[in-house]
């Protein structure tokens, strides 16, 4: 659970930096006669990276299957390292003109091809490992973990931005988090290199065929689950990319906060998500998957628009209610959620299909969702248009979880 949790705080972390600097990664590199347009650009250029993850899913998915989860989780975290450093160093438009945001892209790119294998490799590596009654509460501590990056890093930047000036910080205060990213990576290499394979991954290794294609075997025999994952994570993927890549955004735009406060109620935010998702795990392991699935989504149909008028107030106690009501809907269907998608699959091509599944929501959804909801805002006019979205997304999957005879998978065995 450290091995796959310290891991994914490190790739989340570095995955997270971008959404929390938009604004001024819109001034650097993305720049233009209009705000709102090169922000558009910006996430844009966020989007790029979820569109490319299904593909990082396909191939990590299926070279976790043949050699290992352990092994990829190891590259995935190099390489996401590595990009994110990289990014710190990078001219601004200014310097290289067009260059600038192509290099962004490629970076972006980069990093979305990792977090492809990432994504599902960490939460198949822990549910191996994990006792059968608490596989829930085990995961959901590592999706903890991918909420935390953005509360340090949304502290740190807090710190750079109330140490120096606001022209120091836009020039070159915040790069300094993306170079951080080098030594964390770094540290959580050791940690990942300190674990072992888990024992349903060896016994599925051993019985296989010598013939053996995970990508073949997993669209052969799980087109149906799959896309039953893509729908289910879906949801909890449009509302994590609103919660941790959005809303700092938002606030500063539609909700008129200064930067600083928008970090401190997003940051707010997030460390109850921390908490609360882990909590949520633990109910879902009593309850089992499916009511968390229902109950969630019904509670996301009912207060996403109250919670984004709330968020887009202009008043931090009500942006700060709006973003906790939103928060701990979010986290009831997570009860469900990040088991579900990797415990509906067999040991054998579990890797390979979880992946598939996972980052064609993401892309679909979650890259999507801070690009569509600052383009609703400009069509519509109306700030907590992204609430109507969210909530009618809600309403679609509870849906079809209850008519799409989405099974129960708490305490299989295979």
């Amino acid at each position: 659970m450290a091995g796959g949790s310290v891991g994914h705080f490190v790739e989340f972390y570095d995955f997270t930096l971008y959404g929390l600097t938009a604004v001024v990664i819109s001034q650097t590199f993305f720049p233009s006669e209009s705000a709102a347009l090169s922000l558009l650009s910006t996430f844009a250029a966020f989007g790029v990276a979820f569109m490319i993850r299904p593909l990082g899913g396909l191939y990590f998915g299926s070279l976790g299957d043949r050699v290992g989860r352990r092994r990829v989780l190891l590259i995935t975290l190099a390489a996401m390292g590595g990009a994110t450093t990289v990014m710190g160093l990078l001219p601004g438009y200014d310097e290289i003109g067009p260059l600038a945001p192509v290099l962004v892209v490629l970076c972006r790119l980069v990093q979305g091809f990792c977090t492809g294998g990432e994504s599902a490799g960490t939460p198949s590596f822990v549910f191996e490992h994990a006792p059968i009654e608490k596989r829930g509460y085990w995961i959901n501590v590592t999706i903890a973990a991918t909420a935390l990056p953005s509360v340090a890093a949304g502290i740190l930047i807090l710190l750079l931005s109330r140490s120096m000036s606001d022209q120091s910080f836009t020039s070159w205060g915040w790069r300094i988090p993306f170079l951080l990213a080098l030594p964390l990576a770094l540290v959580g290499l050791y940690i990942r290199s300190r674990t072992e394979e888990s024992d349903a991954f060896r016994v599925a290794e051993a019985e296989r065929p010598k013939e053996f294609s995970p990508i073949r075997e997993a669209f052969y025999e799980n087109k149906l689950r799959m896309l039953q994952v893509v729908f289910v994570v879906g949801l909890s993927a449009m509302g994590f990319s609103f919660l941790a890549g959005y809303f700092v955004s938002y606030l500063q735009t539609s909700g008129n906060l200064t930067r600083d406060t928008a970090l401190e109620v997003s940051i707010g935010a997030l460390a109850l998500y921390a908490v609360l998702i882990p909590l949520a795990g633990r109910v879902g392991d009593r309850l089992g998957r499916k009511p968390m699935l229902i109950a969630g989504s019904a509670m996301l149909a009912v207060v996403s628009i109250p919670a984004f008028m709330l968020v887009t107030s202009g008043s931090v106690p009500l942006a700060l209610s709006g973003q906790f009501l939103f928060v701990v809907a979010l986290c009831v269907y997570g009860g469900g959620c990040y088991t579900f998608f990797v415990e509906i699959f067999i040991t054998r091509t579990r890797f390979t299909s979880a992946a598939v599944g996972y980052n064609v929501a993401y892309a679909a959804f979650a890259g999507t969702a801070p690009f569509v909801g600052t383009a609703l805002i400009g069509i519509t006019d109306v700030p907590s248009a992204p609430g109507y979205y969210m909530a009618a997304a809600g309403a679609i999957v509870l849906i079809l979880v209850t008519a799409t005879n989405v099974p129960e998978t708490r305490g299989r065995v295979d």
